[in-house]
């Protein structure tokens, strides 16, 4: 599949007349406002704006005008598997994709899963996607996995992995030098590169190596950290005395993590990708945004993957918002209080979606607002067909609790307008269908249909029912039903 045009972005664009979110310092909401984009970048945002002939104007009444949103961690490849692994374990994930079935990508089913994330992104209104890419078991697979961005008219970052080898080998191999070396100098700015990879707090600190390749190529890392039974404190202390944690670190999910780990990313300036739907269902520990708050570290929003869950912020928006008021409640209910007022609001998490990724991603000068200069990828949220799409009082609420990715009507991404009145633009759907038919029909066949079933259908372990003494039945005990 060939490139985009990266420079195509033709004639210039107003929106006009939305309830206009520019995600300024004061979260501020700007009423009957029009936004004007020329070339790759946002000109105006103001009421009633003046624009040369020949200009297209998208009637924003009625609706939402935000920033286009910012997904710093989403395994892209798995994309192909969406919804397989509904009822799995955080366990359950590993033995499948690391253990035993991950092997059987090829090229082509990265390449697959790549194109169909790539394109759900710009669909949902996510203008930027991190790319965790972990599944890129040779320079093959990163090179499917890169041609699959590129063709899609998307802003991504390849962070590039290997779950089938050590960091401190495939980083240092000649075929990833030389696949790295290409990635940075010819990469432009709808695609960069970082490197992720994860560290196990082993005592000899062997991913060293692997970061010492990431200094040396100049990129940031990002790495899965405080996830439970798998990385830990001891390797943010490793990689911390090691002088490796700068600005520029993302940390995914940093869920179950002490004090000490918090202060030392804080200390250096790195930032959390919490992924709350991945964190609540899967079991990396409870999704630690209330954790961050107090420890002043900055926060963006990530869906993880679509083997389990949706490629959408909003569903990111609102379960981070519900598991930290849910958080705030509990304690308070265990010392015998009452949560008056909500610490976290909706527009701070709004916020996390859009200027939150930016920031991780150290591109809060360009990305994230809707401000004159900075780059020109804007959404519009507006539907017309829609009960739900009045009346709007609370604009940042409504995102967050009432706004999915059906009402998605327009998106901009650097200038081009990639989706209007709700439809893709110069997207080919069908092709993305069939190279996902093609994937799916080879892992089952490798598998075997026996095996393929059982992966997607894990035993249910049997539970014990408590006898209820309330009940006016055949009570026998205290104990549970079968003792």
């Amino acid at each position: 599949m060939s490139d985009v045009n990266r420079d195509a972005t033709g004639p210039d664009t107003v929106l006009r007349g939305g309830t206009v979110l520019p995600m300024d310092d004061a979260r501020s909401v700007l009423l009957d406002t029009d936004v004007h984009v020329s070339g790759h970048r946002i000109v105006a945002v103001g009421p009633a704006l003046t624009v040369p002939a020949g200009t297209v104007e998208i009637d924003a009444r009625r609706g939402i005008v935000m920033p286009g949103m910012i997904d710093t961690h989403r395994h892209m490849w798995q994309t192909a598997m969406r919804g397989y692994g509904a009822d799995w374990t955080l366990t359950q994930y590993f033995v499948w994709y690391y253990l035993e079935s991950g092997r059987h990508f090829r090229p082509q089913d990265v390449h697959a899963g790549n194109l169909l994330a790539a394109i759900e992104s710009v669909d949902a209104g996510v203008t930027t996607t991190v790319d965790w890419s972990h599944g890129l078991q040779t320079v093959e697979h990163a090179e499917a996995a890169t041609d699959a961005l590129r063709s899609v008219p998307g802003r991504f970052v390849l962070a590039y992995g290997n779950i089938q080898q050590a960091p401190w080998e495939w980083t240092n191999s000649p075929d990833f030098r030389a696949f790295a070396r290409r990635a940075i100098d010819t990469g432009d700015d709808m695609l960069r590169f970082q490197l992720a990879f994860d560290v196990t707090g082993d005592p000899e600190f062997p991913e060293r190596a692997a970061y010492e390749a990431a200094r040396e190529l100049g990129v940031p890392v990002t790495t899965h950290a405080g996830v439970w039974g798998a990385t830990n404190d001891e390797g943010i202390r490793l990689a911390h005395e090691a002088g490796f944690l700068d600005e520029t670190s993302v940390f995914v999910h940093a869920a179950s993590l002490s004090a000490d780990s918090y202060n030392r990313i804080a200390a250096t300036g790195g930032s959390v990708s919490i992924s709350t739907e991945s964190e609540q269902s899967a079991g990396q520990g409870y999704p630690p945004s209330w954790a961050l708050r107090s420890h002043g570290i900055p926060v963006s929003l990530s869906m993880d993957t679509s083997v389990w869950w949706s490629g959408d912020l909003f569903s990111a928006m609102r379960s981070t918002l519900g598991a930290d008021r849910s958080r705030e409640h509990l304690e308070a209910h265990a010392r015998s209080e009452t949560v008056t007022n909500a610490s976290l609001r909706a527009d701070q998490v709004v916020e996390w979606a859009t200027r939150g990724g930016a920031r991780a991603l150290g591109r809060d000068g360009e990305l994230g607002r809707l401000q004159a200069g900075y780059k020109a990828d804007v959404v519009l949220i507006k539907n017309d067909d829609s009960p739900v799409s009045f009346p709007l009082l609370n604009p940042y609420g409504h995102v967050v609790f009432q706004a999915q990715r059906g009402d998605v009507d327009t998106v901009i991404i650097d200038g081009r307008i990639v989706k209007r009145d709700h439809r893709l633009v110069g997207i080919d759907l069908d092709r993305a269908r069939a190279e996902i038919d093609d994937t799916v029909s080879h892992l089952r066949s490798t598998m075997g249909e026996e095996a393929w079933q059982a992966g997607m259908n894990p035993e249910i372990p049997q539970t014990k029912i408590l006898d209820n003494p309330y009940t006016y039945t055949d009570y026998a005990s205290s104990s549970t039903h079968g003792h």
